[in-house]
């Protein structure tokens, strides 16, 4: 029996070593997907964080055609990154909407006239209130909203040039 409690410590190692190793070559997913897919978009009210550009109030949320809703920052490298593909949707018809998290007015204004302008509103989201109520885990995000105001799909990260088509095809099953 002593034997055998002398190998004990060597075979927990053994099992947590397997498990550690288990786990790098197989992450799980980390990816947070919002809850409210399938939900009423919730009540925003968002200033406008620039000018000229009206802020995000679903109260007086456009209804009757599908929009995209974009969640961003000027400070995140892959919200430059998803830019032209934003301009390219916005080319192709698609309405898109934003809230700035965490953000300041030059700054984004600053990355507007870099990246260019895909957008019809543009909230200001200082305490990441909207963000969280959207089930949004991070930037960039979108949501497609439907034509009954309805959120029925989100993109979690950058939008590449492969995810237009379907996010152009979301927006016309949308309707």
């Amino acid at each position: 029996m002593k034997k055998l409690l002398i190998w004990l410590p060597l075979g927990l190692f053994v099992l947590v070593f397997a498990l550690v190793v288990n786990g790098l070559i197989e992450p799980s997913d980390r990816i947070v997907r919002s809850a409210m897919v399938g939900k009423p978009l919730p009540a925003l009210q968002l200033p406008a964080i620039v000018a000229g550009k009206p802020g995000i109030d679903t109260a007086t949320w456009p209804k009757g055609k599908p929009r995209l809703l974009n969640v961003f920052a000027s400070w995140c490298i892959p919200c430059v990154a998803e830019a032209p593909q934003l301009l390219k949707l916005k080319q192709a018809g698609a309405q898109i909407d934003a809230i700035a998290v965490r953000d300041t007015a030059a700054e984004v204004q600053a990355f507007l006239a870099r990246n260019g302008d895909p957008y019809s509103r543009i909230g200001d989201d200082a305490a990441m209130r909207a963000q969280l109520s959207l089930g949004s885990s991070g930037v960039p995000e979108t949501f497609v909203i439907d034509s009954r105001g309805v959120i029925v799909d989100q993109h979690i990260g950058d939008i590449r040039a492969e995810d237009v088509p379907r996010l152009l095809a979301a927006l016309e099953k949308a309707k």
